[in-house]
C-alpha cells in the first residue's frame, strides 16, 4: 500500500516514515501544502495522512481542494489534541479519520489499518482469499491453515496489494505505484521479480499474466 505522508516537522516525518515502512507501506513525503495536493491530485495513494498547519498552504485547504476535485483519497487528518474545531472542520471538509498530536505510533497505525478496512470492506487484522491468510501485524502468511511462511517487505506489500484485489487485471504500472514509493524506477524489471518469488510460494496458477495489460490474482483456484 501507498501512502502519502503531510507533515512540516522534518524530524517527526523521518521517525513515522521509517515506522511506516517497517510495517509495509511504501511511503512519500510532503512538507509543505502546495506539493502535497499536486501529489495527490497526480500520485495514485491508498491513504494520506495530512497534518493541519503546513506552510504554504494550509492542510484543511489542501483537503477542500482534492475533495472539489472529486478526490476521494483517504485522508486521515494531524491536528493538536485540543483543537475541537479543527477536528471539526475535517470532518466536513472531507477527512476520513483524525488523530490529535501527541500521539503514539501504533495509535496512528490502527487507524491506518482501520481506514483501510473500510475502504477495501476487510474484517479483523488478516486479509483471506480461500486458502491463505495474510497476518498484517507479522507479515506473515499461512497456508491451508498449516504452513506459516514470513516474507519479506516487498513480497508482502505485493501479495497485499494482490489480495486486496483478487481478479483485477493490475498492470505493472499500477503494482508499482501501490507497492515502491515516488523514488522507485518503474522500468525495473523487479515487479516480475517478485511475482515469480510469490508464484513459488502459492503456486503458478495463483497470479496468471494477461499478456500486454497486467496480472491477476486468483482469489480460488481448480
Amino acid at each position: 500500500m501507498r501512502l502519502l505522508l503531510v507533515e512540516d516537522d522534518k524530524t517527526l516525518c523521518t521517525t513515522l516514515q521509517k515506522e511506516l515502512e517497517s510495517r509495509g507501506f511504501a511511503v512519500d513525503v510532503a512538507h509543505n501544502g502546495v506539493d502535497a495536493e499536486f501529489m495527490g491530485d497526480e500520485e495514485s495513494y491508498d491513504i494520506v495522512i495530512l497534518d493541519l498547519g503546513l506552510p504554504q498552504r494550509p492542510g484543511l485547504e489542501v483537503l477542500a481542494n482534492w475533495r472539489r476535485k472529486k478526490n476521494k483519497l483517504p485522508v486521515i487528518i494531524l491536528t493538536a489534541r485540543d483543537s475541537w474545531h479543527e477536528r471539526i472542520d475535517g470532518f466536513k471538509t472531507g477527512a476520513d479519520d483524525y488523530l490529535g498530536k501527541p500521539f503514539h505510533i501504533e495509535e496512528l497505525l490502527m487507524r491506518i489499518q482501520a481506514l483501510l478496512r473500510r475502504t477495501h470492506a476487510m474484517t479483523g487484522q488478516s486479509l483471506h482469499c480461500s486458502d491463505l491468510k495474510l497476518d498484517e501485524d507479522t507479515q506473515q502468511l499461512t497456508i491451508n491453515d498449516q504452513s506459516t511462511i514470513q516474507l519479506t517487505g516487498t513480497e508482502f506489500r505485493l501479495l497485499r496489494y494482490f489480495m486486496l484485489n483478487p481478479a483485477k487485471v493490475l498492470s505493472k504500472t499500477r503494482l508499482v505505484e501501490h507497492v515502491y514509493d515516488q523514488d522507485f524506477d518503474k522500468d525495473s524489471n523487479l515487479i516480475e521479480v517478485y511475482i515469480r518469488r510469490l508464484r513459488k510460494l502459492l503456486g503458478k496458477d495463483r497470479i496468471v499474466t494477461h499478456r500486454g495489460q497486467g496480472y491477476v490474482f486468483m482469489d480460488t483456484i481448480k
